[in-house]
Protein backbone atom coordinates (compact mmCIF):
# COMPACT_ATOMS: atom_id res chain seq x y z
CA UNK A 1 0.00 0.00 0.00
CA UNK A 2 3.35 2.63 -0.25
CA UNK A 3 2.08 3.84 -3.76
CA UNK A 4 -1.47 4.08 -2.18
CA UNK A 5 -0.51 6.16 0.76
CA UNK A 6 1.87 8.75 -1.34
CA UNK A 7 -1.03 10.05 -2.99
CA UNK A 8 -2.56 11.62 0.53
CA UNK A 9 1.01 12.31 1.79
CA UNK A 10 2.12 15.99 1.69
CA UNK A 11 -1.23 17.76 0.95
CA UNK A 12 -0.20 21.77 1.27
CA UNK A 13 -2.84 23.33 3.36
CA UNK A 14 -5.28 25.80 1.29
CA UNK A 15 -3.98 29.05 1.95
CA UNK A 16 -0.12 28.03 0.76
CA UNK A 17 -1.26 26.57 -1.92
CA UNK A 18 -3.03 28.85 -3.43
CA UNK A 19 0.02 31.31 -3.74
CA UNK A 20 1.56 28.67 -6.11
CA UNK A 21 2.90 30.24 -9.14
CA UNK A 22 1.58 28.65 -12.44
CA UNK A 23 4.68 26.44 -12.56
CA UNK A 24 4.58 25.26 -8.95
CA UNK A 25 0.98 23.98 -9.61
CA UNK A 26 1.51 21.91 -12.94
CA UNK A 27 4.40 20.28 -11.76
CA UNK A 28 2.42 19.02 -8.21
CA UNK A 29 -0.53 17.99 -11.04
CA UNK A 30 1.90 16.14 -12.89
CA UNK A 31 3.61 14.22 -10.11
CA UNK A 32 0.37 13.60 -8.40
CA UNK A 33 -1.29 12.02 -11.83
CA UNK A 34 1.53 9.74 -12.51
CA UNK A 35 1.07 8.60 -8.71
CA UNK A 36 -2.67 8.22 -9.68
CA UNK A 37 -1.72 6.15 -12.77
CA UNK A 38 0.68 3.67 -11.37
CA UNK A 39 -2.15 3.11 -8.46
CA UNK A 40 -5.12 2.91 -10.74
CA UNK A 41 -4.18 1.53 -13.94
CA UNK A 42 -3.22 -2.24 -12.94
CA UNK A 43 -7.01 -2.43 -11.02
CA UNK A 44 -9.07 -0.27 -12.59
CA UNK A 45 -11.14 -2.12 -15.54
CA UNK A 46 -12.68 1.35 -17.25
CA UNK A 47 -9.03 2.90 -17.80
CA UNK A 48 -7.62 0.01 -18.03
CA UNK A 49 -9.38 -0.73 -21.17
CA UNK A 50 -10.07 2.87 -22.16
CA UNK A 51 -6.24 3.52 -22.49
CA UNK A 52 -5.52 0.17 -23.63
CA UNK A 53 -2.18 -0.30 -21.15
CA UNK A 54 -2.07 -1.43 -17.62
CA UNK A 55 0.57 1.42 -16.87
CA UNK A 56 1.24 4.73 -18.03
CA UNK A 57 3.69 7.58 -16.93
CA UNK A 58 2.97 11.15 -18.00
CA UNK A 59 6.95 13.44 -18.68
CA UNK A 60 4.64 16.75 -19.38
CA UNK A 61 1.08 17.65 -18.54
CA UNK A 62 0.80 18.64 -22.02
CA UNK A 63 0.88 14.47 -23.12
CA UNK A 64 -2.80 14.40 -20.99
CA UNK A 65 -4.08 15.88 -23.83
CA UNK A 66 -3.58 12.77 -26.06
CA UNK A 67 -5.90 10.76 -23.75
CA UNK A 68 -9.46 10.52 -24.61
CA UNK A 69 -12.30 12.15 -23.03
CA UNK A 70 -14.59 10.28 -20.56
CA UNK A 71 -18.22 10.82 -20.66
CA UNK A 72 -21.15 11.05 -17.72
CA UNK A 73 -22.53 8.45 -20.73
CA UNK A 74 -19.52 6.36 -21.03
CA UNK A 75 -19.52 5.76 -16.64
CA UNK A 76 -23.56 4.85 -17.05
CA UNK A 77 -23.21 2.54 -20.24
CA UNK A 78 -20.05 0.65 -18.01
CA UNK A 79 -22.60 -0.53 -15.02
CA UNK A 80 -21.96 -3.90 -14.17
CA UNK A 81 -24.29 -6.47 -12.68
CA UNK A 82 -24.31 -4.33 -9.17
CA UNK A 83 -25.02 -1.56 -11.07
CA UNK A 84 -21.77 0.24 -9.98
CA UNK A 85 -19.67 1.87 -12.81
CA UNK A 86 -16.50 -0.12 -13.67
CA UNK A 87 -14.79 3.09 -13.52
CA UNK A 88 -14.73 1.65 -9.84
CA UNK A 89 -11.07 0.97 -8.77
CA UNK A 90 -10.63 -1.62 -5.99
CA UNK A 91 -12.57 -4.55 -5.13
CA UNK A 92 -16.23 -4.30 -3.22
CA UNK A 93 -14.95 -4.54 -0.08
CA UNK A 94 -12.28 -1.80 -0.03
CA UNK A 95 -15.45 0.59 0.04
CA UNK A 96 -17.39 2.49 2.83
CA UNK A 97 -19.39 5.00 1.37
CA UNK A 98 -22.10 4.85 -1.48
CA UNK A 99 -23.63 7.88 -3.41
CA UNK A 100 -25.63 8.45 -6.27
CA UNK A 101 -25.91 10.88 -8.81
CA UNK A 102 -29.34 12.97 -9.12
CA UNK A 103 -30.10 11.92 -13.07
CA UNK A 104 -30.59 15.45 -13.74
CA UNK A 105 -28.97 14.32 -17.18
CA UNK A 106 -29.29 11.04 -17.05
CA UNK A 107 -29.70 7.58 -15.82
CA UNK A 108 -28.37 7.77 -11.82
CA UNK A 109 -25.02 6.27 -11.62
CA UNK A 110 -23.94 4.59 -8.14
CA UNK A 111 -20.80 6.10 -7.11
CA UNK A 112 -18.83 4.80 -4.03
CA UNK A 113 -15.48 5.79 -1.70
CA UNK A 114 -13.20 4.31 0.46
CA UNK A 115 -12.44 5.23 3.75
CA UNK A 116 -9.06 6.98 2.41
CA UNK A 117 -10.68 9.02 -0.45
CA UNK A 118 -13.30 10.02 2.08
CA UNK A 119 -11.15 11.62 4.28
CA UNK A 120 -7.76 11.96 2.59
CA UNK A 121 -9.09 13.51 -0.70
CA UNK A 122 -13.01 14.25 -0.23
CA UNK A 123 -12.66 16.29 3.18
CA UNK A 124 -9.10 17.57 2.22
CA UNK A 125 -10.49 19.26 -0.87
CA UNK A 126 -13.80 20.83 0.74
CA UNK A 127 -10.95 22.64 3.38
CA UNK A 128 -10.20 25.03 0.70
CA UNK A 129 -14.27 25.65 1.15
CA UNK A 130 -14.12 26.02 4.39
CA UNK A 131 -10.76 28.36 4.49
CA UNK A 132 -12.28 30.52 1.74
CA UNK A 133 -15.40 30.92 4.10
CA UNK A 134 -13.46 31.38 7.18
CA UNK A 135 -15.11 28.59 8.91
CA UNK A 136 -12.96 27.74 12.30
CA UNK A 137 -13.50 25.96 15.60
CA UNK A 138 -16.00 29.01 16.97
CA UNK A 139 -18.31 28.46 14.52
CA UNK A 140 -21.40 26.29 14.30
CA UNK A 141 -22.15 24.94 10.55
CA UNK A 142 -26.02 24.00 9.85
CA UNK A 143 -26.35 21.67 7.27
CA UNK A 144 -29.37 22.57 5.46
CA UNK A 145 -30.01 19.28 3.30
CA UNK A 146 -31.93 16.38 3.16
CA UNK A 147 -28.82 13.67 4.21
CA UNK A 148 -30.53 11.49 1.24
CA UNK A 149 -28.47 9.72 -1.42
CA UNK A 150 -26.79 12.48 -3.23
CA UNK A 151 -23.90 13.97 -2.60
CA UNK A 152 -25.25 17.21 -1.34
CA UNK A 153 -22.98 17.98 1.77
CA UNK A 154 -21.89 15.00 2.66
CA UNK A 155 -18.64 15.34 2.17
CA UNK A 156 -18.88 19.24 4.07
CA UNK A 157 -20.19 17.12 6.56
CA UNK A 158 -16.98 15.59 6.63
CA UNK A 159 -14.84 18.43 6.49
CA UNK A 160 -16.28 20.20 9.02
CA UNK A 161 -15.89 17.48 11.77
CA UNK A 162 -12.04 17.27 10.46
CA UNK A 163 -11.48 20.68 11.71
CA UNK A 164 -13.18 20.83 14.49
CA UNK A 165 -15.97 22.54 14.19
CA UNK A 166 -19.53 22.25 15.58
CA UNK A 167 -21.62 20.62 12.68
CA UNK A 168 -25.48 20.67 13.11
CA UNK A 169 -27.72 18.10 10.77
CA UNK A 170 -30.64 19.64 9.46
CA UNK A 171 -32.12 16.33 7.39
CA UNK A 172 -35.85 15.46 7.56
CA UNK A 173 -37.04 18.28 8.79
CA UNK A 174 -39.52 21.45 7.43
CA UNK A 175 -38.65 24.04 6.59
CA UNK A 176 -40.06 26.45 9.43
CA UNK A 177 -38.51 23.64 11.65
CA UNK A 178 -35.20 24.05 10.20
CA UNK A 179 -35.22 27.60 10.58
CA UNK A 180 -36.13 27.39 14.88
CA UNK A 181 -33.23 24.71 14.96
CA UNK A 182 -31.05 27.33 13.25
CA UNK A 183 -32.23 29.58 15.52
CA UNK A 184 -32.05 27.31 18.87
CA UNK A 185 -28.73 26.07 18.28
CA UNK A 186 -27.52 29.64 17.31
CA UNK A 187 -25.72 28.35 14.33
CA UNK A 188 -23.99 31.27 12.24
CA UNK A 189 -22.72 28.99 9.07
CA UNK A 190 -25.78 27.32 7.40
CA UNK A 191 -24.74 25.15 3.65
CA UNK A 192 -27.46 25.08 1.41
CA UNK A 193 -28.72 25.39 -2.48
CA UNK A 194 -29.28 29.44 -3.51
CA UNK A 195 -32.85 28.11 -4.53
CA UNK A 196 -33.50 27.03 -0.68
CA UNK A 197 -32.21 29.89 0.89
CA UNK A 198 -34.35 31.95 -1.11
CA UNK A 199 -37.27 29.55 -0.03
CA UNK A 200 -36.27 29.61 3.40
CA UNK A 201 -36.28 33.63 3.35
CA UNK A 202 -39.65 32.84 1.98
CA UNK A 203 -40.83 31.10 4.65
CA UNK A 204 -39.33 33.31 7.56
CA UNK A 205 -41.18 36.24 6.14
CA UNK A 206 -44.59 34.06 5.88
CA UNK A 207 -43.75 33.06 9.35
CA UNK A 208 -42.87 36.39 10.63
CA UNK A 209 -39.29 35.03 11.98
CA UNK A 210 -37.32 38.00 11.16
CA UNK A 211 -33.97 36.49 9.59
CA UNK A 212 -32.06 39.48 10.40
CA UNK A 213 -32.01 38.14 14.06
CA UNK A 214 -30.44 34.89 13.48
CA UNK A 215 -26.29 34.63 13.99
CA UNK A 216 -26.29 33.48 10.81
CA UNK A 217 -23.41 35.42 8.81
CA UNK A 218 -22.23 33.08 6.43
CA UNK A 219 -24.48 30.82 3.32
CA UNK A 220 -22.39 28.35 1.36
CA UNK A 221 -24.03 27.20 -1.24
CA UNK A 222 -23.56 24.72 -4.10
CA UNK A 223 -25.97 22.66 -6.42
CA UNK A 224 -27.19 25.58 -8.63
CA UNK A 225 -25.27 28.37 -10.74
CA UNK A 226 -26.79 31.02 -8.05
CA UNK A 227 -24.05 31.50 -5.87
CA UNK A 228 -22.10 33.50 -8.76
CA UNK A 229 -25.20 35.08 -10.42
CA UNK A 230 -25.13 38.64 -8.93
CA UNK A 231 -28.96 39.17 -8.28
CA UNK A 232 -29.49 35.62 -6.85
CA UNK A 233 -26.47 36.31 -4.58
CA UNK A 234 -27.67 39.78 -3.77
CA UNK A 235 -31.34 38.64 -2.59
CA UNK A 236 -30.36 35.86 -0.45
CA UNK A 237 -27.39 38.23 1.75
CA UNK A 238 -30.36 40.92 1.41
CA UNK A 239 -32.75 39.03 2.90
CA UNK A 240 -30.78 36.62 5.57
CA UNK A 241 -27.97 39.47 6.54
CA UNK A 242 -25.47 37.81 5.71
CA UNK A 243 -22.33 36.87 2.92
CA UNK A 244 -23.20 34.11 0.65
CA UNK A 245 -19.72 31.53 -0.59
CA UNK A 246 -20.32 29.78 -3.84
CA UNK A 247 -18.79 26.23 -3.96
CA UNK A 248 -19.11 23.53 -6.55
CA UNK A 249 -19.11 20.04 -7.15
CA UNK A 250 -20.48 17.11 -8.17
CA UNK A 251 -20.93 12.78 -6.98
CA UNK A 252 -18.90 11.38 -10.00
CA UNK A 253 -16.32 14.66 -9.81
CA UNK A 254 -15.53 15.76 -6.32
CA UNK A 255 -16.12 19.14 -4.46
CA UNK A 256 -14.13 21.15 -7.59
CA UNK A 257 -14.59 24.86 -6.91
CA UNK A 258 -14.63 27.63 -4.17
CA UNK A 259 -15.73 30.89 -3.89
CA UNK A 260 -15.43 33.83 -1.60
CA UNK A 261 -17.60 35.80 1.08
CA UNK A 262 -17.24 39.59 -0.42
CA UNK A 263 -17.72 38.50 -4.79
CA UNK A 264 -19.44 35.80 -6.91
CA UNK A 265 -16.74 34.03 -8.72
CA UNK A 266 -15.29 30.26 -8.62
CA UNK A 267 -11.67 28.57 -8.16
CA UNK A 268 -10.64 25.37 -9.27
CA UNK A 269 -9.37 24.04 -7.07
CA UNK A 270 -6.59 22.52 -8.39
CA UNK A 271 -4.44 20.58 -6.28
CA UNK A 272 -7.32 17.90 -6.53
CA UNK A 273 -7.92 18.70 -10.14
CA UNK A 274 -6.65 19.25 -13.73
CA UNK A 275 -9.09 21.86 -15.25
CA UNK A 276 -9.58 21.78 -19.26
CA UNK A 277 -11.41 24.63 -21.17
CA UNK A 278 -13.03 23.00 -24.37
CA UNK A 279 -14.21 25.66 -26.31
CA UNK A 280 -17.89 25.56 -27.55
CA UNK A 281 -17.63 23.77 -30.94
CA UNK A 282 -13.78 22.90 -30.70
CA UNK A 283 -12.83 19.02 -30.47
CA UNK A 284 -9.54 19.97 -28.57
CA UNK A 285 -9.33 21.41 -25.07
CA UNK A 286 -6.51 23.58 -23.48
CA UNK A 287 -4.36 23.83 -20.49
CA UNK A 288 -4.59 26.72 -18.42
CA UNK A 289 -1.23 27.66 -19.45
CA UNK A 290 -1.67 26.71 -23.01
CA UNK A 291 -4.67 29.55 -23.60
CA UNK A 292 -4.53 33.17 -24.40
CA UNK A 293 -6.37 35.80 -22.43
CA UNK A 294 -8.74 35.81 -25.25
CA UNK A 295 -9.31 31.99 -25.16
CA UNK A 296 -9.58 31.82 -21.51
CA UNK A 297 -12.45 34.43 -21.36
CA UNK A 298 -14.48 32.93 -24.44
CA UNK A 299 -17.22 30.33 -23.34
CA UNK A 300 -16.01 26.63 -22.75
CA UNK A 301 -16.95 23.30 -21.03
CA UNK A 302 -14.71 22.31 -17.82
CA UNK A 303 -13.13 19.58 -18.12
CA UNK A 304 -11.57 17.94 -14.79
CA UNK A 305 -9.30 15.38 -14.14
CA UNK A 306 -9.25 14.33 -10.15
CA UNK A 307 -6.19 14.13 -8.71
CA UNK A 308 -6.09 11.41 -5.47
CA UNK A 309 -9.56 9.57 -5.68
CA UNK A 310 -8.41 6.52 -6.27
CA UNK A 311 -11.28 4.42 -5.31
CA UNK A 312 -13.32 6.60 -8.45
CA UNK A 313 -10.91 8.24 -10.41
CA UNK A 314 -12.33 10.47 -13.54
CA UNK A 315 -9.99 11.29 -16.10
CA UNK A 316 -10.78 14.46 -18.36
CA UNK A 317 -14.33 14.03 -17.60
CA UNK A 318 -16.71 16.75 -19.15
CA UNK A 319 -18.61 18.21 -16.82
CA UNK A 320 -20.85 19.89 -18.97
CA UNK A 321 -20.80 22.80 -17.33
CA UNK A 322 -20.21 25.98 -19.47
CA UNK A 323 -17.60 28.55 -17.97
CA UNK A 324 -15.69 31.75 -18.70
CA UNK A 325 -12.53 31.26 -17.08
CA UNK A 326 -9.19 33.83 -16.88
CA UNK A 327 -6.80 34.46 -13.45
CA UNK A 328 -7.86 36.59 -10.37
CA UNK A 329 -5.81 39.87 -9.86
CA UNK A 330 -6.50 39.93 -6.00
CA UNK A 331 -3.23 37.96 -5.34
CA UNK A 332 -4.80 35.89 -2.60
CA UNK A 333 -5.02 32.74 -4.77
CA UNK A 334 -3.78 31.99 -8.09
CA UNK A 335 -5.59 28.92 -8.49
CA UNK A 336 -7.75 29.03 -12.44
CA UNK A 337 -10.50 31.61 -11.75
CA UNK A 338 -14.02 31.52 -13.00
CA UNK A 339 -15.32 35.02 -12.64
CA UNK A 340 -19.16 33.84 -13.32
CA UNK A 341 -19.37 30.27 -11.70
CA UNK A 342 -20.89 27.88 -13.77
CA UNK A 343 -23.12 29.98 -16.53
CA UNK A 344 -24.90 27.05 -17.47
CA UNK A 345 -24.19 23.42 -18.87
CA UNK A 346 -24.20 22.30 -22.57
CA UNK A 347 -26.96 20.08 -22.07
CA UNK A 348 -29.44 23.12 -21.00
CA UNK A 349 -28.37 25.60 -23.50
CA UNK A 350 -30.48 26.48 -26.46
CA UNK A 351 -30.30 28.84 -29.21
CA UNK A 352 -32.68 31.42 -29.70
CA UNK A 353 -32.19 33.57 -33.22
CA UNK A 354 -28.10 32.23 -33.70
CA UNK A 355 -27.64 33.45 -29.76
CA UNK A 356 -26.41 30.60 -26.79
CA UNK A 357 -29.06 31.07 -23.54
CA UNK A 358 -28.24 29.31 -20.36
CA UNK A 359 -31.46 29.24 -18.04
CA UNK A 360 -29.04 30.73 -15.51
CA UNK A 361 -29.13 34.38 -18.05
CA UNK A 362 -33.22 34.10 -17.47
CA UNK A 363 -32.51 33.77 -13.42
CA UNK A 364 -29.99 36.82 -13.40
CA UNK A 365 -32.72 38.83 -14.69
CA UNK A 366 -36.03 36.93 -12.89
CA UNK A 367 -34.12 37.17 -9.64
CA UNK A 368 -33.86 40.98 -9.59
CA UNK A 369 -37.69 40.92 -9.08
CA UNK A 370 -38.71 40.67 -5.40
CA UNK A 371 -42.21 39.23 -5.98
CA UNK A 372 -41.12 36.08 -8.30
CA UNK A 373 -40.49 33.07 -6.09
CA UNK A 374 -41.32 30.07 -8.54
CA UNK A 375 -41.26 30.67 -12.56
CA UNK A 376 -41.35 28.69 -15.40
CA UNK A 377 -40.08 29.41 -19.08
CA UNK A 378 -41.37 28.02 -22.22
CA UNK A 379 -39.77 28.24 -25.62
CA UNK A 380 -41.32 28.30 -28.46
CA UNK A 381 -41.40 28.32 -32.65
CA UNK A 382 -43.60 29.74 -34.61
CA UNK A 383 -43.02 29.05 -38.77
CA UNK A 384 -39.54 28.37 -39.78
Amino acid sequence: MTKLSAVYENIPPPRSAWLWDRSAIEAWQLTRFNLQLAEILPRNQFYRRKFSQDSMHLRSLLELQQLPFTTKDELVRSVDAHGLSQHQTFERSRYTRMHRTSGTTGAPLLICDTAEDWQGWWSATWQHVLEAANVTSSDRVFLAFSFGPFIGFWSAHQACVDRGVMVIPGGGLSSIARLEFIRQSQANVVLCTPSYALHLAEVAQRESLPLGELQVDRIIVAGEAGGSIPAVRSRIESAWQAKVVDHSGATEVGPWGFGWPDHPGLHVIETSFIAELLPLGATQALLPSQATPEQLAAPAELILTSLGRLSAPVIRYRTGDIVQAGFSSRGDCNFLWLAGGVSGRNDDMVTIRGVNLFPSSIDAIAREFDTIQEYQVIIGRAGA
